[in-house]
């Protein structure tokens, strides 16, 4: 058994990110360490678990629980029940703090993702934990990040080599696709909050999509092509590209993850399932297995 530490921020994480991968890695018999800012108990993206306020009538609190766009946006049935588990389950209720995060203790760590800029940028932009992954990336243990996740890891910078803990490997994230479409949905329906999906904006004079993910990311890799997205010729491409079918433990196929050696990247919660059960098996595999 494998001791997996994921961290969090306080608030606004994605709750399937987390969720499914605490749910998929226990059910694999590992077990799950949590860390938060504070070491107090975190708390999921609410729009996310509830679908609420995803609809043009979301600002209305007599509308609000009337929810129609806000259903397929939220996360899954499966998710949702996997968050209710982990709510009450003692390691979830009993996190450490980032500063209290100590790699001796665990063997692997995942990095998960969330949008909602009010309680991700704390997370993105924490250098307790940037200096975590390098940490772990100079002891080349199991590491495994997903959406947004990834993007704290492109802002790690290895002080021996002045570049980020990904530069040289392969790797996916949120990709600009994925992204743009979620926000051009929230900018129509969510009109009172039209950037709610986009984390970070682009300031004047930058093009369209710079502050995404997927090219902050790109940005600190040592080629452009070092960042991968489905093939158009790849199996169920159209499936993995669409943003409307999300993966399940026994079907990969919409999912998309990425493996370079000991590290498992992948894009969105529609690939938790797949890249959680990636993971298991990396860590299973012992020390040194992805090396």
């Amino acid at each position: 058994m494998a001791e997996v530490l994921i961290p969090t921020p306080r608030v606004d994480f994605d709750p399937t990110e987390v969720a499914v991968s605490w749910s998929v890695l226990t059910r694999l018999g590992h077990r799950v360490v949590f860390a938060t800012p504070d070491g107090a108990v975190a708390r999921g993206d609410e729009l996310m678990l509830t679908g609420e306020g995803l609809d043009p009538w979301g600002f209305m609190p007599g509308l609000r629980r009337l929810v129609g766009i806000g259903r397929p946006l939220r996360a899954g049935a499966v998710a949702r029940e996997a968050y209710a588990r982990m709510e009450k389950s003692p390691e979830f209720r009993n996190p450490i703090r980032w500063e209290a995060i100590d790699l001796d203790t665990v063997d692997g760590v995942l990095f998960p993702g969330g949008h909602r800029a009010r309680g991700m940028r704390s997370y993105l932009e924490s250098e307790t934990l940037q200096r975590s992954a390098v940490d772990a990336f100079r002891r080349s243990m199991p590491i495994a990040a997903i959406c947004h996740g990834v993007l704290l890891l492109a802002r790690s910078i290895d002080s021996t080599t002045n570049r980020s803990v990904l530069y040289g490997r392969n790797t996916t994230a949120l990709t600009w696709s994925l992204e743009r479409k979620a926000w051009r949905i929230a900018r129509l329906t969510r009109f009172w909050e039209p950037n709610y999906y986009r984390t970070y904006n682009e300031r004047p004079g930058e093009p369209a999509g710079y502050m995404s993910v997927q090219s902050e990311v790109t940005r600190a890799l040592a080629r452009a092509a070092d960042f991968r997205d489905v093939s158009s010729n790849e199996p169920d491409a159209a499936i993995k590209n669409s943003g409307r079918v999300r993966d399940r433990f026994d079907d990969e196929r919409a999912a998309f993850v990425v493996r370079d050696g000991n590290y498992i990247s992948a894009r969105w919660p529609g690939d938790v399932h797949t890249f959680a059960k990636q993971f298991a098996d990396l860590l299973a595999a012992g020390p040194g297995a992805g090396r």
